[in-house]
């Protein structure tokens, strides 16, 4: 045996550790932190309403009509990120492409419904009692399907530059965990908001 051998053990490298999921937690934490701001706004929302009851929505009409496209468009955009999710995780990525792209659509879709809405009830946020936590409420989870939106978008312009793939699917399933929170969110907003009244 050689000097060099015995001063260099014969031994296999050490394990490679196992990859940290920074983006996957850095979404969750911010789509926890999201929840946290609608699901408070919808409680101040709630409560301003029982304590207003016969003068909420005074001679205003919230439409049912657009409130349900709006949940059916984010419906479906949950199902297309989740076909995202199950394409890069089996390298098909032109599936993957057509999947992210379909969700962006679909997300800014919402995001004219919602402005449409906006323009079709009448409600006034100086004048209204109801206006303040309406716009609130509907306003946050506005803002948070744009940051879905972008994030959704980055995530695109990052696996059509090859970052993502069926060894590293992390980014594409940080923003799908975002997008189903917020699409999850509208729920309650959904049923509280437009058909409760």
């Amino acid at each position: 045996m050689s000097l060099a051998e015995r001063l260099i053990p014969n031994e296999a490298p050490p394990a490679a550790l196992p990859r940290r999921r920074q983006l996957l937690f850095g979404a969750s934490f911010g789509a926890a932190g999201w929840a946290m701001l609608i699901l408070t706004l919808l409680g101040v929302y709630l409560a301003a309403r029982s304590g207003n009851r016969a003068l909420w929505l005074d001679g205003k009409t919230l439409q049912l009509t657009q409130p349900n496209v709006q949940l059916a468009t984010l419906i479906m955009s949950s199902f297309t990120i989740q076909w995202a999710v199950y394409s890069i995780a089996r390298d098909d990525r032109g599936h993957a492409y057509l999947a992210l792209g379909i969700t962006a659509m679909l997300g800014l879709a919402f995001l004219n419904q919602t402005w449409f809405l906006y323009s079709q009830t009448g409600i006034r946020l100086d004048a209204d009692k109801e206006g303040a936590v309406f716009y609130a409420l509907t306003g946050a989870h506005l803002a948070m399907v744009g940051c879905g939106v972008i994030f959704v978008a980055l995530m695109s312009i990052r696996a059509l530059g090859g970052s993502f793939s069926s060894r590293y699917p992390d980014g594409l399933s940080a923003a799908a965990l975002f997008w189903h929170v917020t699409v999850a969110l509208y729920t309650p907003i959904w049923l509280a908001v437009y058909i409760m009244k």
